[in-house]
């Protein structure tokens, strides 16, 4: 991906966070966190940081990734293959850092909350590790369930609608 266009979809990510955020006009505290889950196709989390507590995130999101691939549940691993990590380029309201997770797919039945999987891993560290990614927060998380309307890369049916196979069945 060039320059011109990581710095559109930086644009675009900044742009649907707010966007989602001043419609829904809701956020739940990270540190009041109850089971992190999506009921569609996939999801996506707007995670609004502190300037200064950028490098306590992303160690946790490190320490995320690591509990993640060392895990033996099967549902860990598929959350971990759709899961991904983005920060936005251009600073947000109060310089604030917007990170978006975009999970695609979604694991259906999968618990997202970040103090489970690193607790699952870290049982020793969760506490410090939660704490600093807590602390981290300027406002809380807005989750968002999205489901699939069009597919731009597949091939076209006769009737003009992308050709579905089983494997893109949810």
């Amino acid at each position: 991906m060039g320059l011109t266009e990581r710095a559109a979809t930086g644009r675009w990510l900044h742009l649907v966070a707010f966007m989602v955020v001043a419609m829904l006009g809701w956020a739940l505290p990270a540190a009041a966190q109850n089971e992190r889950s999506f009921s569609s196709d996939a999801g996506i989390i707007f995670n609004t940081i502190k300037p200064e507590k950028t490098a306590d995130f992303e160690m946790v999101m490190g320490k995320l990734k690591e509990a993640l691939q060392l895990s033996q549940d099967p549902v860990r691993q598929e959350m971990a293959e759709g899961w991904k990590v983005f920060k936005s380029v251009e600073p947000g309201p109060s310089g604030n850092v917007l990170y978006v997770w975009i999970m695609d797919p979604a694991v259906s039945g999968g618990d997202y909350t970040v103090s489970k999987i690193l607790a699952e891993a870290f049982p020793e560290e969760v506490q410090d590790l939660y704490q600093r990614y807590s602390d981290a927060y300027a406002s809380g998380q807005n989750l968002v369930n999205l489901q699939l309307i069009q597919h731009l890369g597949q091939a076209l049916g006769s009737a003009g609608m992308p050709e579905l196979h089983l494997a893109d069945q949810p």
